[in-house]
């Protein structure tokens, strides 16, 4: 709907540009309307206002009334309704041999008067706050790992690969491929990782997901006693374990040789 200031506007410049030579339907078609359009607007020389507005509109035959409107809210606040939302209060009637009203209009009502809100003895949904992310700006100031399975040579017999990247240079810091999984295991690996990367003083964030050996209390004590800090996956879901996929490609993949691993690309330079 146009209001009869942009009406009066592009009038004004349809007559502008007729004046300057400009063919009128030609200038009625820049802007997007009809010469039958411009020719309604400026009925008896004036640029008239849109009345639809202001046109009087019966109202529906089936329109409810104050007294079933009130029912409907009556129904909808009684004491077997009162938890219950409108698609299960309107069934329930039917039940009972009683029709109300539809289920959009029980909807509507509750909503133009307010009342259409959590209804039921389950809590409402909450709003969580956005998970705490890391950011790396350099090489051994966040890593991430996780374990995969490796087909073995025998059908239903697998390997674990145990890998570690680096977030930052994407470069593999440490690997290890066993036959089964351990904390004990990866304690073992991430020590070997830090000192291979001299990064034992610094502090260093192990990001990993909620499996039985990222939360054993070998590896627990052993992030604790290298003073690393070891987010969840609730607290640090922007670094997930998805980061690993493409170097774990051919090691989800039947074979019956021995898995490679591929090599990481770094991402930047290295200062």
């Amino acid at each position: 709907m146009i209001s009869t200031l942009n009406r009066q506007t592009a009038v004004d410049l349809i007559n502008e540009a007729v004046v300057a030579g400009a063919r009128h339907f030609k200038a009625c078609g820049v802007l997007q309307i009809s010469e039958r359009t411009f020719r309604r607007w400026t009925k008896g020389g004036v640029v008239r206002s849109d009345q639809r507005p202001l046109v009087q509109r019966p109202e529906p035959a089936n329109k409810l009334s104050e007294t079933e409107r009130a029912a409907v809210l009556e129904a909808c606040n009684s004491k077997d309704f009162s938890d219950l939302p409108s698609s299960q209060i309107v069934p329930k009637l039917a039940d009972e041999g009683r029709y109300l009203a539809s289920e959009s209009s029980f909807y509507r009502i509750l909503r133009a008067e307010g009342q259409q809100h959590h209804r039921g003895r389950a809590k409402p949904p909450t709003k969580r706050k956005p998970p705490t992310s890391y950011r790396a700006n350099a090489p051994c100031e966040v890593w991430t790992w996780d374990i995969t399975w490796m087909p073995g040579p025998v059908a239903g017999m697998f390997f674990y690969l145990y890998l570690i990247v680096d977030i930052y240079s994407r470069k593999i810091v440490g690997w290890e491929v066993h036959d089964r999984e351990s904390s004990e295991h990866a304690a073992t690996l991430i020590r070997r990782a830090v000192m291979a990367e001299g990064c034992l003083m610094r502090p260093l964030v192990l990001h990993a997901d909620n499996g039985s050996p990222m939360k054993g209390a070998t590896m627990k004590t052993t992030m604790e006693s290298w003073a690393s800090q070891r987010p969840t996956a609730a607290r640090a879901s922007a670094m997930t374990t998805d980061s690993l996929k493409p170097c774990f490609g051919p090691s989800n993949t039947a074979q019956t040789g021995p898995a490679k691993v591929l090599p990481a690309k770094p991402m930047c330079k290295l200062g």
